[in-house]
Formats: structure tokens, sequence, C-alpha cells
């Protein structure tokens, strides 16, 4: 069945701010006209350059009240043996603390300080972290039910473009470098296999429009090699029952409980096989040994 979402996608003001502008189109879709472009742009952390992380843009709608998923592909930042089988994340507190202990042992750069202390209050704000694998249908699955996807891509294999210098945004096919981009998705034709994009950068190369098809196969790559910028996500914005516009939750602005309601300890449960895979990385040694 072919999925057309009706979303206007806001004009990026500069080359920056892609993200920003997604998530104020994101917003406006759902009926959200309490904040302006400015107000989302100044409120959202950003890294040197200028850009951000989609771990940000999803804190920023869970603040407002909205349910967060993000979609993660980024093995640089997330190990898949954090994930259970079901492609979910059963104890975020663990999840927060691997990530902690991962920045220590790596001494990342900015980016990945950002995007660990951001996908730290992602978790500990109540969003759903995964990592499923990149299918039509799972972009046909959100798409089908009315939700347009906030996509953090490679725009360098998106445009089939040269490579750019960073500090100037110049094209230089041997000096450059892969550049990451942010696009709403809003359709998809399993038919013709085509993805609908609404992309916030007006100049485009080489569609030219605000809005343009291309094969689920492009988008899917596209995704995956935006690993290389910190991107490679998904962000699945949805309001719950009674949302009301800006106003927020209890459960955005109170941190996360240690404790059922009950009282009782939440149960402590390790990545996809974990303890598995430890044990026989630790069988291995003592044989070598």
């Amino acid at each position: 069945m072919k999925t057309e979402i009706k979303l206007d996608i806001q004009a990026q003001p500069d080359d920056v701010t892609c993200g920003p502008s997604c998530l104020y189109s994101m917003y406006r879709y759902l009926g959200d006209k309490t904040i302006s472009l400015r107000q989302v742009m100044d409120q959202i952390e950003r890294l040197d350059h200028g850009g951000t992380l989609i771990e940000v843009l999803a804190c920023h709608g869970l603040r407002r009240g909205l349910h967060a998923t993000i979609y993660s592909y980024h093995v640089d930042l997330l190990d898949p043996t954090w994930f259970a089988e079901d492609g979910g994340v059963h104890d975020p507190e663990w999840v927060a603390e691997r990530l902690a202990q991962q920045l220590i042992a790596k001494k990342g750069d900015q980016r990945m300080r950002l995007a660990t202390r951001a996908m730290q209050e992602f978790l500990r704000l109540g969003g759903d972290l995964r990592m499923e694998d990149l299918t039509p249908g799972l972009i046909a699955r959100v798409l089908n039910s009315g939700t347009p996807i906030l996509a953090g891509l490679s725009s360098t294999y998106l445009y089939q473009v040269s490579r750019e210098i960073p500090e100037t945004n110049e094209d230089d096919d041997v000096k450059g470098e892969p550049q990451g981009h942010f696009v709403m998705l809003v359709g998809y034709a399993p038919g013709k296999r085509e993805v609908l994009v609404a992309d916030p950068l007006s100049h485009n190369p080489p569609y030219h429009t605000a809005k343009y098809r291309i094969s689920i196969d492009r988008l899917v790559n596209a995704v995956m090699l935006g690993a290389i910028t910190h991107d490679a996500n998904l962000l699945v914005l949805t309001p719950p029952e009674g949302w009301e516009p800006g106003a927020g939750t209890a459960a955005a602005r109170e941190p996360a409980s240690k404790e059922k309601k009950d009282g009782t300890k939440q149960p402590h449960k390790e990545g996809r096989d974990g303890k598995r895979q430890r044990s026989a990385k630790s069988e291995a040694r003592k044989a070598r040994d």
C-alpha cells in the first residue's frame, strides 16, 4: 500500500541547521505551534562545526512530552551486545553505565562525548532505544501508521556528490570528508520500492526540490553509511494520549527511578547473549594461558 504523509518541510536557514529544521517540521505536523524554529535552534545543543546529533533532537522531543524511539545503527557508539534479541534495551541504566565506561576507555572526541551524554539523557528520560535490521518493512511499518521518520544519514552518498572540506564546505574529491545530514521520510511506494523524502536543504543536489523520491536501496545505504559521521539513526516521535503541545511530562522532567512502583529493584538484564559471549572469551583466554 502506497503511503504519503502530508508534512510541510521547513527550509533550513543555513548549512548546519538541518536537524532543528526537521524537528520543527515534525512538531508542526503533530500540531505543536507553541514553539518557533528560532526557539528550536536556540535550544538544541550543537557541535563545534554547528551541527547536532539525533540523540540531542530526541531528548528535545522527550522534554516536550512526546514518545521517542531511536533505531540506531551507530555501532561506534552502541555495541550490538547491549541489545536483547528483540532489538530493544531491557536495562537502560546498565547501557548508560556501559556508555560511561566506554567514554573513559576510548577518550572520545567532541562528537563522541556529546553523543554519549545525550544518549544517557535519552535513556533517563524514558526514550526507547532499538537496534533492528534496517529493512523496507521497518520503514513501511512506521510510515503506514501515519508517523514521519527523522533520518540521520550520509548526504554524500544520498546525493552522490563530492566529499567536502569541513571548515569551508567546499567540494573536494581528494581532501574532502563525507558529510552527514538530516531529512524526513514521509512516504513509501512498495511497488516501485521508492521512499518519499522531505529535505530541509532547499538547494540539495541533484534534486533541487524540497520533496523527491529515491529508491529504498539508496536510502538504506545512505543511512548505514551515516555511521561515519555519527549519524545512521532513525528517530520516531509520537504523541501520547492526551498530549498537550509544549506542556512536557513529569517523566521528562524527573530522573528515572531505579525501583519499580512496588519498591522492588529492577532485575539486571544484559544485552544479547552478553554473558555467553563474555564466558566464551574468558574460556578462550584460559586455554591460551
